[in-house]
């Protein structure tokens, strides 16, 4: 029995209308476009302009959709072997750029196993991805997604997956085996996919190397893969965790795909196999486009010069603009955000980088000490996104509870 009909078998077309229409409060579950206004001035501005001087090569015009009732599908190749740098980065660009404005922008389909995961968060963030927009990459979550209304954007797919992100550098710039859901559901909307290539972000994690059979056994532990290299003895610290290096990152756009012009049979009629040819095709115009970018703009992937002279313009914010600083911003922007009133509209979130901020930033959260504590510091942060997931999952159970039974207490 092909995939299709087994989602069929899963959800007549009457049932599937419904269970979409009870899906749709994902869209507005967690997403907040004031955090995401927030994170960016207070921190990836400063990210993107002075460490990775990251450059948008092609996106001079707001995406259309191509049918006004379904949103389009960008999707992209991701960087190897390193935490997801290269789609916040990316992100961060796109939303300044387009000055927040929501229908020219875009939502994440993300991998499950980061939003359930405290150490996949960045610095231990609550519920960061979702916050920023992100929706676990389900069946029925891709389908509510594709009932978007204009106002709310388009999609953004990584079709690689957590294997993307753990290929390793001796694969660099290779587009791994894709998953066929964002192929279907532009053949099944009759939507474009628009790809664009992620170029240098490969270079985040210089000469770390991966193996399919070590990354299925860490898997089990709820981490995506296990960088082996010359930097692999620093992961005993747990900053290194979500190290970069100050690669150029450049975003460049590709070409507008519509496989639903591939066949004439109705989607319900598609075979796996169809589906599969059809998902391959689009593999190999990806990887054309990809190889082209990386021959054109993937020349000296970290431009050291230009790299020393944006840190000398930017010396205001050393360390905070380097990975040593990272923890300490990400954790007093969640402080602020989550616990000082600001995701309520009550004030901005303000990052100050100034002579003696690091006592302050130690003083309001001494965990920000474990990352810098070789293995002992693991144990202390494990132990601290569980309670802080523990109590997170408290909050929701109340919550849920109080909903449902408004005149109990």
């Amino acid at each position: 029995m092909s995939k299709v009909k087994k989602i069929r078998k899963e959800y007549n077309a009457e049932e599937l209308e419904v269970a979409i229409e009870d899906n749709k409060y994902i869209y507005d579950e967690h997403f907040d476009i004031k955090f995401v206004r927030n994170l960016n001035e207070s921190f990836f501005k400063m990210l993107s302009e002075s460490y990775f001087r990251a450059e948008l090569i092609g996106f001079d015009e707001p995406i259309k959709r191509n049918s006004p009732e379904r949103p389009v599908i960008l999707a992209s190749n991701h960087s190897g072997m390193a935490f997801p740098w290269d789609a916040m980065v990316f992100g961060c660009m796109m939303y300044d750029k387009f000055d927040y404005h929501q229908p020219s922008l875009f939502r994440v389909l993300t991998s499950p196993m980061l939003s359930q995961t405290p150490a996949m968060h960045p610095y231990f963030m609550t519920d960061a991805w979702k916050l920023a927009g992100g929706i676990d990459a389900k069946y029925l979550n891709f389908e509510t997604m594709m009932q978007l209304p204009a106002d709310g954007g388009n999609l953004l797919i990584y079709p690689e997956g957590v294997p993307g992100i753990g290929k390793g550098f001796n694969r660099k710039y290779q587009l791994q085996r894709f998953a066929t859901s964002f192929v279907r559901m532009s053949i099944k909307y009759k939507t474009d996919i628009i790809s664009y290539s992620t170029v240098n972000a490969e270079y985040v994690a210089p000469l770390m190397y991966s193996w399919d059979w070590l990354n299925r056994q860490i898997n089990k532990i709820g981490v995506p893969f296990l960088p082996l290299g010359p930097l692999t003895l620093l992961l005993l610290f747990p900053f290194a965790f979500y190290l970069a290096f100050p690669c150029k990152m450049r975003f460049v756009m590709g070409r507008r795909i519509s496989p639903w012009l591939w066949s004439d049979k109705p989607y319900e009629e598609l075979t796996d196999d169809d589906i599969n040819v059809a998902c391959d095709r689009v593999r190999e115009m990806m990887q054309e486009d990809l190889t082209a970018a990386v021959a054109e703009h993937g020349r000296a992937p970290y431009k050291l010069g230009e790299f020393f002279g944006s840190m000398w313009r930017n010396l205001k914010h050393f360390p905070y603009n380097t990975p040593l600083g990272w923890a300490f911003l990400f954790h007093d922007i969640e402080r602020q955000w989550l616990h000082e009133g600001g995701k309520e509209g009550q004030k901005e979130v303000k990052t100050y980088t100034g002579f003696g901020a690091i006592f302050r930033f130690i003083w309001r959260a001494p965990i920000t000490i474990a990352y810098f504590i070789p293995f002992f510091g693991w144990l202390i942060l494990v132990m601290y996104g569980k309670v802080k997931w523990k109590r997170k999952n408290k909050r929701k159970a109340d919550y849920s509870r109080k909903s449902k039974n408004p005149t109990r207490d």
